[in-house]
């Protein structure tokens, strides 16, 4: 199933998480850059997505503002 579709998350349940790897366009100067796009559904129904590097710095992103919200 893919992340998202027309654009809106399909991360529905409460504590789930997907994510995706996708390859960023090539810019000027730039070389392609592959990145993960997270999606997290915290329990109280609230969506955290972001976009990182790698898995590793999107959890750690969503333990950041899982934090924050506590």
């Amino acid at each position: 199933m893919a992340i998202t579709e027309n654009g809106i998350s399909t991360t529905t349940t409460p504590g789930q998480e997907q994510y995706e790897y996708f390859k960023a366009p090539k810019r000027p100067g730039k070389p392609a850059q592959k990145l993960c796009q997270y999606d997290y559904r915290h329990t109280d129904g609230t969506l955290f997505s972001c976009v990182a590097p790698d898995l590793d710095s999107a959890r750690t992103n969503r333990d950041n503002w899982l934090a924050d919200k506590a």
